[in-house]
């Protein structure tokens, strides 16, 4: 190096050449390179879990180990970029369209009955304990409807978000009724001690439920879907299986339970990226 650093000063550009030209330079997938990981990518895509469950499922499982972790944006350039050898374009039907939410026909149909139903419970004084969702037993319910005058029942736990589906041949409330105590007998007393629902006239012979299950039906205030959030995102979750329009009412119970078990299998960000079933199978345990 001479007085005047013009070697160092040539190094330097050099560096700074092939630091230019690294960058540049395309870097390969990691599914690409690691297919033992994109394989259990892929199968997680077809399970319907969304690229942010799959990326928390498998930081949640494998914390210690960044080979078998991989971020949700690696997931989603895997499937619009599709680069070589990573996942394959197929996989795309799998991810949730989430389009802009309209007010169904079954909303409107419910704001005329509002106000109908007699002896009920308002929100307002349920337990802060339920509110808070601190402890397990708690559920919202809903109808979701579908073409020809077809409906399923939604029952949503607030605690570990897990889901029960339940056929439903009508929408009156002695059918209504009775296929919500049939599917409340099916748990443990510890773990259904209140119904939260809205002020549809299928709640109209609410009491009846009441007397034949000891749970309590508490009812949201009128206009105010919030006030069952869980519900709510279930009912979108749900288009993937039962797309607005579809006639429900060939459905099988059978059908139901399949896709209550595959939503609680997924896991969710707002349980640590745990699953329902992890979640509701840990409370099973500890009522002995």
């Amino acid at each position: 190096m001479n007085r005047n650093g013009v070697v160092k000063q040539d190094r330097t550009s050099q560096a700074d050449q092939a630091a230019w030209d690294r960058a540049r330079r395309p870097k390969t997938c990691k599914l690409a390179a690691n297919r033992a990981l994109a394989r259990v990518v892929a199968r997680q895509l077809q399970l319907e879990w969304a690229p942010e469950q799959i990326a928390g499922w498998l930081n949640h499982t494998y914390p210690d180990d960044e080979n078998d972790q991989v971020s949700h944006e690696t997931i989603y350039k895997s499937l619009f970029i599709q680069a070589r050898g990573a996942l394959k374009k197929e996989l795309l039907q799998h991810l949730r369209r989430t389009p802009a939410m309209r007010r169904s026909r079954h909303h409107t149909q419910k704001t005329a009955d509002h106000g109908r139903i007699t002896d009920t419970v308002s929100i307002r004084e349920r337990p802060a304990s339920v509110e808070d969702r601190a402890v397990p037993g708690h559920w919202e319910g809903d109808l979701v409807f579908g073409s020809n005058n077809s409906q399923i029942a939604i029952l949503v736990e607030r605690h570990t978000r897990s889901v029960m589906l339940a056929k439903v041949k009508g929408k009156d409330t002695e059918t209504v009724i009775n296929a919500l105590i049939k599917h409340a007998h099916k748990l443990p007393r510890e773990l259904y001690k209140s119904l939260t629902w809205d002020l549809g006239k299928e709640m109209t012979d609410h009491k009846r439920f009441t007397l034949a299950t000891d749970i309590k039906v508490y009812f949201c205030d009128p206009h105010n879907p919030w006030q069952r959030g869980s519900n709510e995102n279930t009912n979108g979750l749900l288009r993937q299986y039962f797309p607005k329009g579809m006639d429900l009412s060939g459905v099988s119970q059978a059908k139901l339970n399949a896709v209550a078990r595959r939503l609680n299998e997924r896991p969710r960000k707002t349980l640590n990226f745990e699953t329902p079933a992890e979640r509701f199978n840990a409370c099973v345990a500890s009522t002995g």
